[in-house]
């Protein structure tokens, strides 16, 4: 099979437009035209008077060695790639410990399926609930301004990932294409089929709830087994012959042992209790840098508009959406983070006293508002301290204050754009009506965040203004604070996916620092999969 890249039509063309260009591209009739289908569609909006669909397409032809010959300078012409995922292993050691995975986010929950379809039948724990209490746990802190510390948009079935936009895009090099495994897994467990043709997939909150339940029901079904409401409090460790340590199990706050010699770390960035445990028990753990912000709300018909021109409300495009940067003269960098098109801004502590937000969209994402984080890039030199643990304190602290800033009910502090760059507290909102539940309080959010952060957003909101009309508009509104954008430590690993210095750990995922949203985190799942696979089957690890 061929594959052709950057396949560009008019965004209302004809169905037969599609295959005729495939034949004029290839230079072939339509006869020799076997059968084809697309791999990717986007859109190109950069000339918004004549938006493009750009298609990646796989092509069966007649004489395919001919074809590829005449076309051998044509980058966009190439044989389709093999996508296929193959597992490491087909059967564990015949005698031996199941392995425990601990986390049931995107990394947790793949690393689960993938140890069970090898037929390891893991033991996966989280200290939270079931999807769909825990939705209703979350959706106390939104009406009734409850939380519960271990069921929240943070902690439960699912991950952070669940409460959010649902994007399945990354940019991990991915050369086995173990992303198409997780969106293929995500299609038979109820996911739309156009999530594999999408050049922007996205899923939404709804789906994403009966889909970590087919999920689940698939890895026990081959043997997996999983314990809800089981926090981790302690690790077991023993010295090798070798002299280094080793795991023998973890101890859950119920006061149960779950014996195991090969744990999988998949707690997500905000178990700062475990990262404490993690620490206090001596696993190596380094501070890495994450970025502090506010969400930004405008009306979607704004962004739409701006990006899309007069084609703005076609069928085909659905919400815009939009990705900006500014380096700044304080040698800051400002940038959109995890933009919700036709979203809502969400409360998303995880610990009382605080506030924290977070974005999420439905898959219609047909709400009233636009947001994305509005954050700055900050480095363990910015931080309280050099202990390994100080980008957590950090977090804490901005997180305390926006708690008090709103009122001390979980309701979030808020600016109009217009008054943040005057320096001057709102005292009311304008045009922009906040999504965020249970609801905002106008104050002055500089007063909360560090000096270089509101300078540096101060130089990029008319930056972002240029690019995308009316970003800066006055009414716009800020909304504090974003704070769990990645994870401020890094559990660090070796080659074979184990902690530097305690055999039988792999961190894995966002929380120990080596992926960013969904789909990365599912990878990485995977890669860790893989890796407990190959140590207990005593396989060595690719080239």
């Amino acid at each position: 099979m061929l594959r052709i890249s950057e396949l560009k039509l008019p965004l209302d063309h004809a169905p037969q437009a599609l295959p005729d260009a495939i034949a004029e591209r290839l230079g072939v009739g339509a006869g020799d035209i076997l059968r084809w289908s697309v791999w990717k569609r986007a859109h190109d909006a950069r000339r918004k008077s004549a938006i493009l669909k750009v298609y990646i397409v796989d092509v069966e032809v007649t004489d395919e060695a001919a074809v590829l010959a005449r076309l051998a300078k044509d980058p966009h012409v190439r044989p389709t790639p093999d996508t296929r995922y193959r597992p490491v292993a087909s059967a564990p050691p015949a005698a031996g410990l199941r392995p425990v995975v601990i986390g049931t986010g995107p990394c947790g929950l793949f690393a689960g399926l993938i140890l069970a379809e090898m037929g390891f039948r893991p033991i996966i724990l989280d200290r939270g609930k079931v999807v769909r209490e825990r939705t209703k746990d979350t959706w106390g802190l939104w009406r009734r301004s409850e939380l519960n510390p271990e069921s929240n948009v943070q902690f439960g079935e699912g991950g952070a990932g669940t409460f959010s936009d649902g994007k399945l895009y990354s940019q991990i090099k991915d050369p086995r294409f173990l992303g198409r495994k997780v969106l293929t897994e995500f299609v038979a467990a109820g996911a739309p089929e156009e999530i594999l043709t999408e050049a922007h997939p996205h899923i939404g909150t709804f789906r994403l709830v009966s889909m970590v339940e087919r999920l689940r029901a698939k890895i026990e079904a081959l043997g997996g087994e999983y314990r809800f409401q089981q926090r981790v409090v302690d690790l077991e460790l023993e010295r090798g012959a070798d002299g280094g340590r080793r795991l023998r199990g973890v101890h859950l706050h119920t006061g149960e042992f779950v014996e195991a010699d090969q744990v999988v770390m998949a707690v997500g960035h905000s178990s700062r209790d475990t990262f404490e445990m993690l620490h206090d028990r001596g696993v190596h753990i380094e501070a890495k840098p994450f970025s502090i912000g506010f969400r930004i709300e405008h009306p979607q018909s704004w962004i739409d508009r701006a990006l899309f021109g007069p084609c703005a409300g076609h069928p085909d495009l659905g919400a815009a959406a939009y990705s900006l940067s500014h380096h700044c003269a304080n040698g800051r960098t400002v940038y959109s983070f995890c933009m919700c098109p036709g979203g809502t801004v969400v409360a998303a502590t995880s610990e009382p006293g605080r506030v924290v937000t977070n974005g999420m969209s439905q898959y219609s994402r047909n709400e009233r508002n636009a947001n994305s984080g509005f954050v700055v890039g900050i480095t363990p030199a910015d931080y309280p301290s050099d202990h390994p643990l100080a980008g957590i304190a950090l977090q804490r602290e901005l997180e305390s204050r926006a708690f008090a800033a709103g009122g001390g009910d979980y309701f979030a502090p808020a600016q109009r754009v217009g008054d943040f760059l005057a320096g001057r507290a709102s005292t009311a909102l304008g045009e922009v009506v906040p999504s965020y539940r249970p609801g905002v309080r106008p104050t002055d959010l500089a007063a909360i965040m560090p000096a270089y952060v509101t300078e540096a957003m101060r130089e990029a909101l008319p930056v972002f203004g240029r690019k995308i009309p009316r970003y800066d508009d006055p009414d716009a509104l800020l909304t504090g604070v974003e704070t769990r954008t990645s994870s401020p430590i890094r559990i660090t690993r070796g080659a074979d996916f184990q902690s530097l210095n305690v055999r039988g750990l792999f961190p894995a995922g966002e929380g120990a620092g080596y992926a960013g949203g969904i789909l990365s985190a599912a990878v990485d799942g995977i890669k860790v999969a893989e890796a407990v696979a190959r140590a207990s089957l005593g396989i060595a690890a690719a080239a």
